[in-house]
């Protein structure tokens, strides 16, 4: 089978690798010129995770990865005001966790992969018919596959030619979130005990040790414009500058290249069109307050890839939709009845996530927490 992949990210490599291994002949095509250094810390568990180690990936995301102690809520002086351990975390939730950077995730994928990967190209145009699609590519070229598969976001491209603009399927949560790496000895000596995080109201940054002498940072704000701000760097500026702790200091060394985007959701009737099926946040985005896009995205693939395997591909788009649209679809419930938790905005609710916290630290509870952090369990 000939396989047109639109996106190297996390869903679109592991279902390439997937389907390398099981002899298929594959072209992924990827619009960046080169792969992304910016982005996110992951905890990975769940679904991509047992995934993962069905790949043989596991190893060498350990590797790669950070074992983070705890998560602490500090106030504007640095002050711990909660925390939440990761180790009690992990046995809640029944499974193995590892906190990675999404580039050295993706960086995983891309060695275990075997395919025709291609930088700096997209697709142009694409011919959808009952026995195969023609895609025609941005470098001029055309590949005649089997299927394609829109591997490519939130904003996918490939969606809005096949299926419809984006304002059809997009929800948009009331958030804006950005991530960038910097360097800064002083900062990065005093978050090296973990993954930190302000303890305030409608806007939240959080700071974390990495290698080589660098620091993450991550941010989330509330605002009712979905729109992306022309200069994103500045408006983290402006958002955050009053921000006490280590808030300035990360600020200051914010490069102007960050990743920047919307909160939202990608709810779609349907996910497959004669020979053109969507995969990971293409079609079924449950945005970072679910805390499991990555892991979702990779074992979604992997599901797709087997049953590609077992089946015509007619039936192996059905049988994939038919039983990963459930999943997909309670994780995207949870993010949405936690938001104030994930971000409050009142000082009650804040008093109320600290107490929280502190109760999670109990056997029974801590499971009640994890279940409603991330869903059935």
């Amino acid at each position: 089978m000939k396989v047109v992949i639109c996106g190297a990210g996390i869903a679109g490599l592991a279902l390439a690798v997937r389907l390398t291994a099981n002899g298929d002949d594959v072209v992924v095509v990827e619009r960046a010129p080169s792969p992304r250094t910016q982005g996110y810390m992951i905890d990975f568990f769940g679904p991509g995770y047992e995934a993962a180690e069905r790949m043989g990936l596991l190893p060498r995301l350990h590797e790669l990865g950070y074992r983070v102690p705890r998560a602490s809520y500090v106030d504007e002086d640095g002050r711990v005001r909660a925390s939440l351990g990761f180790r009690r975390f992990a046995r809640a939730i029944n499974g193995g966790l590892v906190s990675i950077m999404r580039p050295d995730l993706e960086l995983a994928l891309r060695e275990a992969l075997r395919a025709d990967l291609r930088f700096g190209t997209t697709v142009a145009r694409v011919d959808n018919r009952a026995d195969g699609v023609e895609v025609h590519l941005s470098d001029g070229t055309a590949v005649t596959a089997d299927l394609l598969v829109g591997a490519d976001g939130i904003h996918s491209p490939v969606r809005e030619m096949i299926f419809g603009e984006e304002r059809e399927f997009l929800r948009y949560l009331g958030f804006h979130t950005a991530a960038f790496t910097f360097e800064d000895a002083e900062v990065r000596a005093a978050v090296s005990g973990g993954f930190c995080l302000t303890d305030t109201i409608d806007r939240q940054m959080g700071l974390y040790a990495l290698r080589e002498g660098r620091v993450a940072a991550f941010t989330v704000h509330r605002t009712a414009d979905p729109a992306r701000p022309e200069n994103p760097t500045a408006t983290l500026r402006e958002v955050y500058g009053s921000m006490g702790w280590l808030v300035p200091r990360a600020l200051a060394k914010a490069p102007e290249d960050i990743y920047y985007d919307q909160v939202a959701q990608i709810e779609i009737p349907r996910w497959s069109s004669g020979r053109v099926v969507l995969i990971g946040d293409a079609c079924h985005a449950v945005s970072l307050l679910a805390g499991q896009g990555a892991s979702l995205g990779l074992a979604g693939a992997a599901l797709l890839a087997d049953e590609l395997r077992q089946r015509p591909i007619a039936e192996a788009l059905a049988a994939y939709e038919r039983r990963w649209r459930p999943v997909v679809e309670e994780k995207q419930r949870v993010a949405r009845s936690g938001t104030r938790w994930f971000l409050p905005d009142s000082r009650a609710r804040l008093r109320a996530r600290r107490v929280a916290l502190k109760l999670a630290r109990l056997p029974i509870v801590d499971r009640a927490l994890a279940t409603a952090l991330v869903g059935k369990l």
